[in-house]
């Protein structure tokens, strides 16, 4: 939108009013930098944050956009090489190569065979009524989400992977609702109930390794999947799903094409075999990073290469051409405003004063439900990932020093940090908006119905289970 536009569309009584949260930010950047009371490096960071979080919230431009901004701001009042910590992040490349990965599924037609498998499994009658049809495909999908999270270990991964396909599926329907509540909720599912899969999500694991460096115990796989599986695994995907179909489902029972469009023939057939082989060889790569210890990008990176490699891939480099990276300049952002949070000293002040408002001789259920909220809290001013590497720590401390277990301490903040409201708060949310098929808007909806579910009816649930057991 041009700035003669917004005065026209003012004149007009059509003015937008997502582009009150400009002033809005401003205003608020300017109160921090003048009355916080805390250092002037803190502050500049603090206000560069509050400013960007009200334009990523208000969405008056594309998040990229305002992810630019920030990039400059922080270049500017910092350092460049502070500005551009998120482009050296390992999960932003993981996002460009998933992207491309998204691209080679949709060119290679293994998206196209995945949907005519799906569809295959129905009923005959049930794919020609599209609420039917929608509600089948819709538990098929997200259980399939939820078995592909034993799978790969990264949700960012497993996100890219699965996010093409489901917009192919989605296209069988010409009620957008459908479209949408197809491709959001088995996402959702993929990425929040890792949460009961300890490789399940990257949090999972910093926190358990952050906890084995301070405390010197660690959790084990199967301890993980018995505490927090029942309830933030299966529970959670059986939440997420009900949500999707309750927001979603179309209106209209002949809103879907019965007919078939998709190439059937031996090239694509050969072409999508291959592609899924790539995936194979990704997937083992991923499965397996307990043995190497390579980061999930590497994973990404060999089925890039054999996927656009000339004679065995199954695209060519045109490809790259259709693919959109716009999308890194929001990831570069959030991963930036992290690393200064970091270095001037916010994020130990912030938790140091959030547990200290502990309250004393507290039952455990009170205890983890506070630092549940306590963990939560900071995942409103950076990204969760990097909450988790700057929390665990303390948290671990804090546990040992107020005689609480350490164990169910730890699962409750993986819980929180995987209980997102808006996409700068997640990497993983981010790659979703990327895909192109939600906006801002409808993202934050399902995340924010999803993380309230979490909260409100399944982590009660959980501090129970912790409060008998422990």
């Amino acid at each position: 939108m041009t700035t003669e536009t917004t005065w026209t569309d003012v004149l007009r009584g059509q003015f937008d009013p997502a582009w009150l949260s400009l002033p809005v930010g401003i205003a608020a950047a300017a109160a921090v930098l003048v009355y916080a009371p805390v250092e002037a490096d803190m502050a500049s960071i603090l206000a560069i944050t509050v400013f960007s979080i009200s334009l990523w919230v208000g969405a008056p431009v594309a998040p990229w956009l305002t992810g630019l901004l920030a990039v400059g701001l922080v270049g500017a009042a910092f350092s460049t090489d502070l500005a551009l910590t998120g482009f050296q992040s390992a999960a932003t490349w993981l996002v460009v190569l998933g992207i491309l990965l998204g691209e080679a599924t949709r060119q290679s037609g293994l998206a196209s065979a995945v949907e005519r498998a799906a569809l295959g499994v129905l009923p005959g009658d049930a794919a020609t009524n599209a609420k039917t049809t929608y509600r089948n495909l819709l538990v098929v999908l997200c259980v399939a989400a939820l078995g592909f999270v034993v799978l790969v270990p990264s949700s960012l991964v497993r996100v890219l992977i699965l996010g093409p396909i489901l917009i192919s599926v989605g296209k069988r329907f010409s009620d957008r609702s459908a479209r949408v509540g197809l491709f959001l909720g088995p996402l959702f599912v993929t990425y929040y109930a890792g949460t009961g899969i300890l490789t399940g999500s990257l949090a999972n694991i910093i926190i358990n390794g952050l906890l084995e460096a301070n405390a010197g115990v660690s959790i084990g796989w199967m301890e993980w999947a018995v505490w927090l599986g029942p309830v933030m695994g299966v529970g959670r995907a059986a939440v997420i799903t009900a949500i999707a179909y309750a927001l979603y489902r179309p209106a209209d029972a002949d809103a879907i094409d019965v007919s078939d469009n998709s190439e059937h023939g031996t090239e694509a057939a050969s072409e999508a075999r291959r592609m899924m082989a790539f995936l194979l060889v990704g997937v083992a790569i991923w499965a397996t990073d307990s043995v190497h210890g390579l980061h999930p990008l590497y994973g990404a990176l060999v089925v890039t290469v054999l996927a656009f490699t000339p004679r065995v891939g199954v695209v060519g480099a045109d490809a790259v051409e259709n693919a959109n990276f716009s999308i890194v300049f929001f990831l570069g952002a959030i991963f930036a405003i992290a690393a200064g949070l970091q270095q001037t000293g916010f994020t130990d002040v912030a938790a140091d004063a959030i547990l200290a408002s502990f309250p004393q001789d507290a039952s455990l259920s009170v205890a983890l439900a506070f630092l549940a909220l306590a963990s939560l809290a900071l995942t409103f001013l950076m990204e969760g990932l990097a909450v988790a590497s700057v929390l665990t720590p303390v948290l671990v401390a804090f546990a040992e020093s107020a005689g609480l277990p350490l164990y169910p301490v730890m699962m409750t903040e993986a819980v929180a940090l995987n209980s997102y409201f808006f996409p700068y708060q997640s990497a993983v949310l981010v790659a979703i908006l990327g895909l192109d098929v939600v906006d801002s808007m409808e993202l934050i909806k399902m995340a924010a119905l999803c993380s309230l579910a979490t909260l409100f009816v399944l982590l009660p649930v959980q501090i129970g289970i912790f409060a008998l057991a422990f």
